[in-house]
C-alpha cells in the first residue's frame, strides 16, 4: 500500500468533491460529534446510578433500568455515527484504489454514480436511525417509568421508577432528531448539487 494511496483516501474522507459534502463533513465531524461526546456524557453519563425504583433495591433498579434502556443512547448514537460513515469511506476507498483524484470524481460518469449511491445509502441509514430512535427512546422522556418487575420476584409486580433529569434528556433527544434531519437534508441537497454539476449549471462560465 503506497503512501499516495493512503493520502488519497484520507483527503477523500476529509474533503468530499462537493461544496455541500464538505459542509456536511464539517457539520458531521465537529458539531454533531462534539455534541454527542461532551453533552451526551454530561446528560446520560450517570443515568444508571441515579435511576431509582420503589422499593429502592439494587437488583430491582438494575432490572428496571435494563427494561427502560434496552440500549444506552450514547451507544446507539455512536453506532449511528459510525454506520453512516461507512458508505462514504467505502467509496473513497474505491476512489483511492482507482487513483481517482477528488477533482475528477464528478467528471467521470462511473465514479459519479458510485458517489451518488453512497450518498443515497447515507440517507437510508439516517432514516433508519431516526425510526429506530423513535421506537427505542420516543420523543419525550417521562419523569416516571412504570416497570413490569413480575419476572424478577413474586413480591414485585409493577414498580414505579424515577427517571433523573428527564427534561434535559427530552431536549437532548430533540437535538439529536434535529441533527439527523439536517444531515438528511444536506445529503439530498448534495445529490442536487451533483446533478446540477453534471448538467453544467454550476460549471457554466460567467460572462
Amino acid at each position: 500500500m503506497s503512501l499516495n494511496y493512503i493520502k488519497n483516501f484520507y483527503e477523500g474522507c476529509l474533503r468530499p468533491p462537493t461544496v455541500i459534502g464538505q459542509f456536511h463533513t464539517l457539520f458531521f465531524g465537529s458539531v454533531r460529534t462534539f455534541f454527542l461526546g461532551v453533552l451526551g456524557f454530561a446528560v446520560y453519563g450517570n443515568e444508571a446510578l441515579h435511576f431509582s425504583c420503589d422499593p429502592d433495591k439494587r437488583e430491582l433498579n438494575l432490572y428496571c433500568y435494563n427494561q427502560f434502556r434496552p440500549i444506552t443512547p450514547q451507544v446507539f448514537w455512536a453506532l449511528q455515527l459510525v454506520t453512516v460513515l461507512v458508505p462514504g469511506a467505502v467509496f473513497h476507498l474505491y476512489a483511492a484504489c482507482k487513483y481517482i483524484d477528488q477533482e475528477e470524481i464528478l467528471q467521470r460518469p462511473v465514479s459519479t454514480v458510485f458517489y451518488i449511491i453512497s450518498v443515497l445509502l447515507r440517507i437510508i441509514l439516517e432514516v433508519l436511525a431516526f425510526w429506530l430512535q423513535s421506537h427505542l427512546f420516543g420523543f419525550l422522556v417521562d419523569p416516571v417509568f412504570m416497570c413490569d418487575a413480575s419476572a424478577l420476584a413474586k413480591t414485585f409486580k409493577t414498580s414505579k421508577c424515577m427517571v433523573p433529569e428527564h427534561f434535559e434528556k427530552t431536549i437532548f433527544l430533540s437535538a439529536m432528531y434535529t441533527f439527523t434531519i439536517i444531515t438528511i437534508l444536506l445529503c439530498i441537497a448534495e445529490i442536487f448539487e451533483i446533478l446540477f454539476r453534471r448538467l453544467g449549471y454550476l460549471n457554466r462560465p460567467v460572462t
